[in-house]
């Protein structure tokens, strides 16, 4: 089983890691300047990813960072595509690295995820 020090948040920008970890893309849109041909991670978890609406909302500020925090705890508990399930899984399996291409990898998506998908493998 997986322990919680297994998940990892990353810049999509940054070279990959080469610890064998499943590198996972987590954000909604493709990231700016990346081409499709020399993905630098394993898989798109897109669904994993803040709704449209959530996003919009938060505009990377921080003073909304708890809300839209709070906010997307509750999608991800809903996981209406199973995204968050292939996650869980993944994670059971082996390190896993969540990428953004958000600059402030502290008020992100990918650093809420991460946190959840901690305490979730942690539970179990």
């Amino acid at each position: 089983m997986a322990r919680a020090s297994t998940v990892s948040t990353g810049r999509v920008y940054d070279p990959p890691p080469s610890d064998g970890a499943t590198v996972l893309l987590v954000d909604r849109l493709w990231p700016r300047g990346v081409a499709k041909a020399s993905v630098p991670f394993d898989r798109w978890l897109r669904g994993v990813a803040p709704s449209p609406a959530l996003r919009t909302f938060y505009g990377h500020r921080p003073e909304r960072f708890a809300e839209f925090a709070r906010l997307y705890r509750e999608e991800l508990r809903a996981d209406p595509s199973g995204a968050l399930a292939e996650l869980v899984a993944l994670a059971r399996s082996g390190p896993v690295v969540l990428l953004t291409a958000t600059r402030d990898l502290e008020h992100s998506s990918a650093h809420v995820l991460a946190t959840h998908l901690r305490r979730r493998l942690a539970r179990r």
